[in-house]
């Protein structure tokens, strides 16, 4: 994929990962979009950024979603990037009583898995318009992982698979990519309960990004990612192992 004059939709823009892929579309002459739920903070961060314009826009909304793509058809008919990076968190003890467990995971598959299949959905009549278009559905290290985040680990699983069957699905009858960025723990105000301090940079994550996306590397496993998934390929059971490991150590570092 070229790294310059594309127009690129980035929902969960505003921090984080999303701010910083945003960055670097920005600073290599692409006309940015960056979506989010806080208009302050959404409008602060494209602010600091050039050629980033900021719609305030709920993924996890049928309504939000349904005016966010009427205004990308009529305003922005040249979109051919859609990175899918917003995503909802919550970190409970799934065998605790009374921990409403179905409606937490019910949040998370919601905001993490199915919306963006419906934002797939309704963008691809018009990125099937474009010779150059690509879809990126950033997942993580618990897609085949699973981390103290059940409900969002599973999310992240179904992520994985569904960008599975929508590459093979898309490259026999269209020109779209389609990527997965998979990145380990991150150092963002996202990740802050479960560690995050002790996590890769989110500018790393990007830089990582963007040079594979630039070589066309589909499956992009950034920072241990890539290691804890070659372990899991030869060694599933040691692979959660070091992955249970790590969540202790942890969980030890914040006590």
């Amino acid at each position: 994929m070229r790294k310059s004059q594309n127009t690129v939709l980035i929902s969960g823009g505003s921090a984080g990962i999303g701010f910083e892929i945003a960055r670097l579309f920005s600073e290599n002459d692409n006309q940015v979009i960056i979506t989010g739920r806080n208009k302050e903070r959404l409008h602060y961060a494209a602010s600091q950024l050039t050629n980033v314009i900021p719609i305030t826009s709920d993924i996890s909304s049928p309504d939000e979603v349904n005016e966010l793509v009427e205004r990308l058809y009529k305003n922005f008919p040249s979109l051919n990037v859609v990175i899918n990076n917003a995503a909802r968190a919550i970190l409970y003890n799934i065998t605790a009583k009374d921990v409403n467990g179905f409606d937490k995971a019910q949040e998370e598959m919601l905001t993490n898995y199915l919306s963006i299949i419906r934002l797939n959905e309704k963008l691809l009549p018009l990125l099937k318009k474009r010779d150059d278009a690509a879809i990126v559905n950033v997942s993580s290290v618990v897609a085949f992982l699973p981390g103290s985040l059940a409900g969002y680990s599973a999310s992240k699983a179904a992520l994985h698979s569904y960008t599975q069957s929508l590459r093979m699905a898309l490259e026999d009858t269209t020109s779209i990519k389609v990527f997965e960025l998979m990145p380990p723990l991150v150092d963002t105000e996202f990740s802050k309960e479960i560690g995050g301090s002790s996590g890769i940079s989110p500018k790393q994550v990007a830089e990582e990004f963007f040079t594979a996306w630039q070589n066309n590397e589909f499956e992009i496993r950034v920072g241990q990612t890539e290691q804890l998934y070659q372990l899991y390929l030869s060694s599933p059971a040691e692979a959660l192992k070091v992955m249970k490991s790590q969540r202790k150590q942890l969980h030890l570092e914040k006590q």
